[in-house]
Parts: structure tokens; C-alpha cells; sequence
């Protein structure tokens, strides 16, 4: 079952056979047409491809359900879905048995290639687990850390020399990591071992704690290409990575702080995941090499731990985030976890924490789609109140990226970019 779940569901051969499928049922469709019904087919297709674009235009433009503009591509997918599935529901009226016959079989078959196309555009689910919302991911193993080992003087770059059996790539895998202290109902945690972690005698590396978005699965295979990448020019050398749940199994917009709503997620995630990356991670020590990241609703996340716990951790990297927690539902979190106390709101609110404080040794990156219009306004005013506060920030707008895996992707990239050298893993 869990091969079945790893399908990739996404790249140009899937999709190349998702359309020739598509269009093929659809042109089955069409034999042996009779003037009447060929007449009724292109009424079909034309009013169903008029109800999918106002079905996209509602959903995004008047309910605003999914908080970002949708690309050209997901409403030509959308569009010509509905106008496939119009054909088919047609077909049911004045025609021969097979006829009805493919009628039935295309509506699956036109339903999957319109989601196949959807999915792919916006690049957050590649495999068939994820899409489902299950983890695919088994338990890694890992080697208790020795207290005893040696921390490194300088660069971890200069000293470090890779042995010639050393794996090309890192390793992914789960871990529970309990919830001792926040009691957080959390889905266990994605683990990336970076290719120096595997070997006989590794160095302590880097700690990097990644949040993803909600909905979402705490998802390791993101930030596992990307640095795979990045320790393949590097000697081997990368982060170790904890892909946290902030979300947890009911995928609530948690707004990482502690409420009786939602659970502990602040505690979980600076306490419990802290304490049990000491204890189990081969990691150093320091704050200069521990980062806190999160795309979407784990950037803000990110971002506002980053200011609640500036000795905790040195780094931060907000990929379209959210300007402060609860932001697409301002009013509705206001009387639901604060009661109404709009002063109590805005405490917890990353730009007013930074009010007249100084972060000099924090090292920040924001990034967002550059027609993400929304989240970059967010960034664009998170980034300049750390700039305000001392942090030194890097701020990259991913072209044409909107809020989807190519603004995830190359937020990514941009963050390791900027950390490697502050990380010692690189000059």
C-alpha cells in the first residue's frame, strides 16, 4: 500500500499521459455524430465551460477561499474540466448504449486529469500519499549524539573532509517527537539526514526547523532536494532538518501560539521539537547555526518565533508567509481565541514585537511569489520591520512564483543561499 502511495503524480510524463487519455475519451465521444447531437454536445461544452469559469471566479474572486490569486493555468484546467465533464453529461440524452457507456467511464477519466492538471500547477503534492493528505514517509533511524564530541572552532567547511564512502545524497524519514511539555496533538515530524550525517564519524551540523503550510503534511521531500543540491557542491555538508507539525491531523490554522483551542503549538515547537532535537540530533549547539523556517503558514510561524526567541534562534527564513498569525480570518480569530481583545491580538503580532527592540545578530531572509499579491505586501512589511530592528534581512521575490511550489521551491533555495556561508557549510 505504501508503494501505491508514492506514486508521482506530478512531471511531464504523467501529464503528457493524463492529456492523451483526456483528450482521447473526449474525441471517443464524438464518433459516428448525428447533426442533432453534435448540435447538443457543443451547447454542453459551451454552457459547462461558462459554469466552470464562474465557478473559479466565485471561489477566487468573491469567496476568496484560497487567500491567493489563482494562475492563468489552474482556470484553463478548471475551465476545460467542466467543459469535458458538460460533453459527458449530454451524452446521456438521445444516444446509443455506447455511447452512454463512455459517457460513464469519461466522467472519472476527466475528473482525474482535470485534478492530475490542477495539482501539478500548483506543485505542493507530488506524490499520490500527499495529495491524500497521508504520510509516505517511514520511521529513520537515527544514532544518539555524543555530548563529548568535539564542537568546531571555526567553518565547519574548513575542517571538515568527507570520507570516499560517503552517500550522494541524505536520507529522509519520520520521527514521533512527543509532546511532553505542550501536549500538542502532533503528526509526526519529516527528518532529512544531509549526506556528512551518514557517515561513520559525522560532524554536529546545523539545526534547521521547517514548517510548512496549512493544510499540509509536515513533508520532508521539499527541503530534501533542495539541500541535496546544495551538500552535493558542499562536500556533503547541510543542515540537519525537522519538518515540525504546527498544524497537527485536523489541519487547523493553529496560529502557533498556546490556546485552549488548539493546543500548545508554541510550546511544542520551541520546547518539546528543541529538547528532542538535543537529544537525539548530532546538531551544534550555538544559535548562529539553528534557523526556524516555514512556507505560507509556517512563515509566520517562523517569523514569530524567530522574535519571541531571539536567544533560541539565530536565523529565520519566511517563505509567503503571513504578515501575523490568524491573518486570513482577522476577525474571526479575534473573538474566537482572544475573546474580543483586540490589544491581546496585537501583541502577538511579529511587527509590533519588533517595536522598539534590536535583533543585531539574526540573520533573516522573506521571500514570496512576485504576482503573489497578497503575501508579498506581507513580506514586504515583515521584512522591513526586522530591517527596522537590526536584523540583517534578505528579501527575494520568486518571478511569476504566486503561492504555490515554485514560490516553496525557490524560497528555499534563496534561504540556503543566503544561511550556507552564516552556517559555516560553505565560504
Amino acid at each position: 500500500m505504501n508503494d501505491i502511495l508514492k506514486i508521482e503524480i506530478t512531471g511531464p510524463v504523467v501529464m503528457t499521459i493524463a492529456v492523451v487519455v483526456g483528450v482521447g475519451t473526449f474525441l471517443l465521444l464524438f464518433l459516428r455524430p448525428s447533426s442533432r447531437w453534435a448540435m447538443t454536445a457543443v451547447l454542453g461544452i459551451s454552457v459547462a465551460a461558462l459554469v466552470g469559469w464562474l465557478t473559479v471566479w466565485l471561489v477566487e474572486d468573491v469567496m476568496d477561499v484560497f487567500h491567493v490569486g489563482l494562475t492563468p493555468r489552474v482556470w484553463f484546467w478548471v475551465i476545460t474540466g467542466f467543459a469535458a465533464l458538460g460533453l459527458a453529461i449530454v451524452t446521456f440524452r438521445h444516444s446509443p448504449r455506447w455511447r452512454k457507456v463512455a459517457a460513464a467511464i469519461s466522467i472519472p477519466v476527466f475528473l482525474l486529469v482535470t485534478a492530475l492538471g490542477v495539482n501539478t500547477e500548483f506543485g505542493l503534492n507530488n506524490t499520490l500519499g500527499s495529495a491524500l493528505g497521508i504520510p509516505t514517509e517511514d520511521p529513520i533511524q537515527l544514532s544518539k549524539p555524543n555530548p563529548d564530541d568535539p564542537i568546531p572552532t571555526g567553518p565547519l567547511w574548513q575542517s571538515w573532509k568527507p570520507p570516499a564512502n560517503m552517500p550522494s545524497q541524505g536520507k529522509v524519514g519520520t520521527q514521533v517527537i512527543p509532546a511532553t511539555a505542550s501536549g500538542f496533538n502532533a503528526r509526526p515530524a519529516g527528518i532529512y539526514l544531509p549526506p556528512a550525517a551518514l557517515t561513520e564519524n559525522p560532524p554536529k551540523l546545523p539545526l534547521y526547523v521547517l514548517m510548512m503550510g496549512q493544510p499540509g503534511l509536515p513533508d520532508p521531500q521539499y527541503v530534501a532536494a533542495a539541500l541535496d543540491d546544495f551538500a552535493a557542491k558542499n562536500n556533503g555538508l547541510a543542515p540537519i532538518v525537522i519538518v515540525a507539525d504546527q498544524i497537527g491531523p485536523d489541519q487547523d490554522d493553529t496560529l502557533c501560539l498556546d490556546t485552549a483551542t488548539y493546543g500548545n503549538v508554541e510550546k511544542y515547537i520551541n520546547v518539546d521539537v528543541v529538547n528532542w532535537a538535543k537529544e537525539n540530533l548530532n546538531i551544534l549547539p550555538d544559535r548562529d547555526h539553528w534557523t526556524i523556517a516555514g512556507y505560507s503558514n509556517g512563515g509566520q510561524c517562523a517569523i514569530s518565533f524567530a522574535v519571541k526567541y531571539p536567544k533560541m534562534w539565530g536565523n529565520v527564513v519566511d517563505i509567503s508567509g503571513e504578515e501575523f498569525p490568524g491573518a486570513e480570518d482577522p476577525a474571526g480569530n479575534l473573538a474566537e481565541i482572544f475573546h474580543g481583545d483586540q490589544a491581546a491580538y496585537d501583541a502577538q503580532k511579529p511587527i509590533n514585537i519588533m517595536k522598539g527592540k534590536q535583533f543585531p545578530d539574526t540573520t533573516a531572509v522573506f521571500t514570496a511569489g512576485s504576482d503573489d499579491v497578497v503575501y508579498v505586501a506581507a513580506a514586504k512589511a515583515v521584512s522591513a520591520a526586522a530591517k527596522a530592528s537590526g536584523m540583517t534581512v534578505t528579501y527575494y521575490e520568486v518571478p511569476n512564483g504566486g503561492h504555490v511550489g515554485i514560490a516553496l521551491n525557490a524560497g528555499l533555495v534563496k534561504g540556503f543561499e543566503v544561511l550556507y556561508p552564516r552556517l559555516g557549510l560553505s565560504r
